[in-house]
């Protein structure tokens, strides 16, 4: 099938978001879904239920892909040659994961889950810039992790690791 045509994207709560195929294509999960489908009736619009990716997400999923196709994000460099985003990428792609930490997490979900790799890529840079430079007790919080570890045992693993705290580039 060609990439004209809409395609259906349906999210976790069941919400339909019609989408050029150009667009929705992005995203290797579709691509692959609408691929498997060659064989159907071509004049239907297909749908494609994306029961990980919450309603609000998938939007936003939508307009980063709809984006993309106009103006393609540049490659994020590695190793990082700094700590903005907005150093390393275009504004429009710095703004937009420009949001609330639930949010971006979720976001990171979703472009791992559709396998769409430029988002997944710029959604990892927002995280690792957000964690830079964080305490563990800061991260352990942020990711909602609880400490296991009593304090003599906290005391003996930094005794044991002292090496990796001197590693300063």
């Amino acid at each position: 099938m060609a990439d004209s045509g809409t395609v259906k994207l349906v999210s976790k709560e069941g919400d339909v978001h019609e989408v050029p195929i150009s667009v929705a294509k992005m995203s290797t999960l579709v691509a692959t879904s609408i691929d498997d489908d060659d064989d159907e009736d071509d004049d239907e619009v297909r749908e494609i239920p994306l029961p990980n990716v919450k309603d609000a997400v998938l939007q936003k999923v939508i307009d980063y892909c709809t984006h993309y196709n106009k103006e393609p994000m540049t490659a994020i460099q590695t190793p990082l040659k700094s700590n903005k985003i907005e150093d390393m990428v275009q504004p429009w792609y710095s703004n937009f994961v420009q949001v609330e930490q639930n949010l971006l997490f979720e976001l990171v979900t979703a472009a791992n889950f559709m396998d769409i790799k430029p988002l997944l890529d710029l959604t990892c840079l927002a995280v690792a810039v957000l964690i830079k430079g964080k305490q563990a007790s800061e991260l352990r919080a942020m990711f909602n992790i609880s400490n296991e570890f009593t304090p003599e045992e906290e005391a003996q693993v930094r005794e044991e690791n002292k090496w990796a705290e001197n590693q300063e580039s």
